[in-house]
């Protein structure tokens, strides 16, 4: 199986936001707030950082050559740790190792200092964040909750 993550271009803007509607959709059994528009889509994420600024990054994630999700990546700046924003594999590559061999690609492509959150009720994406950061620190980070209940793992590569 040949995993590979690819850079997101402003042209391809459109298919990344293709993408995010089965992210979205994914979400809506953990947070009832997100509703479908009326034309049948959900709301748009603003993705202009990713195109802009310097620490936003946008990834494609490919499996034989085939798109199977996303990485949304903010790095480093002296303030901020690096962050995983965003991050999909679809339903049909689940279990099969390509989301751990991604996470930790795209930890090496930052190293320093990182920030990975997830919902509250996202039992199934906690696990999977804990397991790989485990792996990834051999068991070297901190993991806090915030007012929302929010599961944040701190951690440096």
């Amino acid at each position: 199986m040949d995993i590979q993550i690819q850079a997101v271009s402003k042209e391809e803007e459109e298919v990344l936001h293709n993408l995010m509607e089965f992210y979205i959709y994914e979400f809506t059994k953990y947070m009832s707030t997100i509703k479908i528009n009326e034309d049948g889509c959900f709301d748009r994420f603003n993705l202009d950082a990713y195109w802009t600024g310097r620490n936003h990054h946008a990834y494609f994630v490919r499996v034989d050559g085939l798109l199977a999700g996303f990485v949304l990546v903010q790095s480093q700046t002296e303030e901020e740790p690096n962050s995983i924003e965003e991050f999909f594999i679809m339903r049909g590559y689940e279990g099969k190792g390509i989301g751990s061999t991604v996470a930790e690609q795209i930890f090496a492509m930052f190293p320093g200092r990182w920030q990975v959150r997830q919902s509250e009720k996202n039992e199934r994406a906690r696990a999977f964040w804990r397991n790989i950061i485990s792996k990834c620190t051999k068991g070297n980070f901190a993991e806090r909750f915030d007012e929302r209940n929010c599961s944040i793992q701190e951690f440096t590569i």
